[in-house]
């Protein structure tokens, strides 16, 4: 058991901890402890390149943590490949620590985050992910971590264990149940919550038996769908190899510097039109990376685990935004822009069934090419997988939560309404600092405050006692929380998507010639 070297008082600005493999010195930020740039695990490279994170080595005196670690290599997305070459060092694996108070027996909750980035970006180090206000207001200790991404995390790669970047996650969650009591945290109060490809591994942590009793409640914010079988994650692996000159093994792979791997993921996503024929839907989405469900680390998809009863005994809060698809389309240039031909296209690929595209014409008279292109891939890519996963858990014999975010973001001129990404700066209370803060807009509103304040106090009061505000989804009443300029509670406001996909399963995605 972990124990504090001393308590804070007035006199001892710079907090000491005593984790299981040393003392650690952090800092005092408004009133929040901090702990960055903790390593969970040994560095993955040399030895353990490719490998399952392996337990980190203790020292000697007191370590200061008051700078985040590296990240570990990113793809080119929003000038993150930048960020991770500019960077000193590969001890990619770390975690921070923000704590109200920051010894033990306070028997704070603790809510663990995984950043998302469509699993190929992603960092901790990011100012949107930092915890200090949520920490501070909710009572909560916030940890936050870096995982392997790209081909390092989750390329399937012959010689080494599937879903490093998973397995990370696990060892992550592992250091917080034995460390987090000296920071002031309780053990047996611990929620992981993530957004996006975050949420996606919320979900498969979920369904991962490594990861069993590692946390007690878990929140899951646009879970995307993607998850692969092993016939399509190896296609994908040789196509990122290839690019090289290379086989998808470890023995090949390892030839190449950390630091410029990232740029053979970088290659296929910008071909990925090329492989429609091969990999189906996430060519279409240039999604070279996802989970895959190869029979051990991740046994079976997450909607199926839940399903069984694998998540019975946690508590899950899950949703989405209303308009997830709109920042997307924005980013690839063809918001307003889309084609009659582009949509019926989006329909094909994305709509469940045989009579899927109908549904959605017949559903939705009065869309056109934007609405319809818009609404399918939101339903394909976030909002259903969100929504079936608490309908997975509670089937299971779970409880389950649900929310929409369906506030209008006001930033780059108000034209990207509830769009993907803008809970995360409502959630941690940063409005004015990271890329996402720019949905927000240069000056904060009251009512941006004021819903960010909601959103954290029923984010810190799910982790406290499983409780967000409102009533558990079920199928008689599917009530959900939306959270807006005037919240309210309601069934669940996507009537016609769940109607059209109420009938269709989230399969692990496969390799379309076989």
């Amino acid at each position: 058991m972990t124990t504090a070297v001393s308590e804070p008082t007035g006199s001892e600005p710079e907090p000491e901890v005593r984790a299981a493999a040393g003392v650690l010195r952090g800092s005092v930020v408004e009133g929040v402890a901090v702990f960055r740039g903790i390593p969970f695990a040994e560095p993955p490279v040399d030895q353990f390149r490719f490998a399952a994170p392996q337990p980190v080595t203790g020292w000697d005196g007191v370590r200061m943590a008051v700078s985040y670690g590296p990240p570990p290599p990113q793809a080119g997305h929003f000038g993150m490949d930048a960020l991770s070459r500019d960077s000193v060092g590969d001890d990619w694996l770390t975690v921070n620590v923000w704590s109200p108070e920051p010894y033990p027996g306070a028997g704070l909750p603790v809510m663990v985050w995984i950043p998302g980035g469509a699993y190929c970006i992603g960092m901790s180090s990011l100012p949107e992910y930092d915890g200090a206000r949520l920490a501070r207001d909710g009572g909560v200790v916030v940890v936050t971590l870096n995982y392997r991404v790209g081909i390092e995390g989750f390329a399937y790669i012959d010689g080494a264990p599937a879903n490093r970047g998973l397995l990370d996650q696990v060892a992550a969650l592992e250091w917080v149940c034995d460390n987090i009591r000296a920071f002031g945290g309780d053990p047996d109060q611990i929620t992981v919550f993530g957004q996006s490809a975050g949420a996606g591994s919320v979900a498969a942590l979920l369904a991962m038996p490594r990861a069993a009793g590692l946390f007690r409640r878990a929140i899951a914010q646009s879970v995307p769908g993607t998850f692969f079988s092993p016939a399509l994650a190896a296609d994908i692996a040789a196509a990122c190899a290839a690019e090289l000159g290379l086989r998808p093994t470890v023995s090949d792979l390892a030839t190449v510097a950390p630091n410029l791997l990232p740029a053979a993921g970088d290659a296929i996503t910008v071909k990925c039109a090329s492989f429609v024929e091969r990999w189906g839907p996430v060519a279409h989405r240039s999604i070279p990376f996802s989970p895959v469900v190869d029979g051990d680390v991740l046994p079976v998809t997450p909607w199926q685990a839940l399903a069984d009863g694998a998540g019975r005994d946690i508590d899950l809060l899950v949703g989405h935004t209303r308009d997830e698809q709109r920042l997307l389309t924005a980013l690839d240039g063809m918001l307003g822009q889309v084609t009659e031909e582009q949509a019926e296209t989006a329909l094909q690929v994305f709509a469940p069934g045989p009579d899927g595209p109908r549904r959605y014409r017949d559903g939705f008279p009065g869309a056109g090419p934007d609405e319809l292109y818009e609404l399918v891939n939101s339903d394909w890519l976030f909002r259903m997988p969100s929504l079936q996963l608490a309908k997975a858990q509670i089937t299971g014999g779970g409880r389950a939560h649900l929310y929409e975010l369906a506030w209008s973001a006001p930033g780059m001129g108000g034209v990207l309404g509830a769009c993907h990404g803008l809970d995360v700066p409502l959630v941690f209370g940063n409005l004015s600092s990271g890329q996402p803060a720019a949905l927000i807009g240069e000056s904060p509103s009251p009512s941006a405050e004021e819903l960010s304040a909601r959103m954290r106090t029923a984010w810190t009061s799910f982790a406290g006692h499983g409780d967000p505000g409102w009533g558990p989804y079920d199928f008689s009443h599917r009530l959900t929380q939306l959270f807006d300029t005037q919240p309210t509670v309601t069934a669940y406001p996507e009537e016609t998507s769940r109607l059209i996909w109420r009938d269709h399963s989230i399969p692990a995605l496969p390799l379309m010639d076989r």
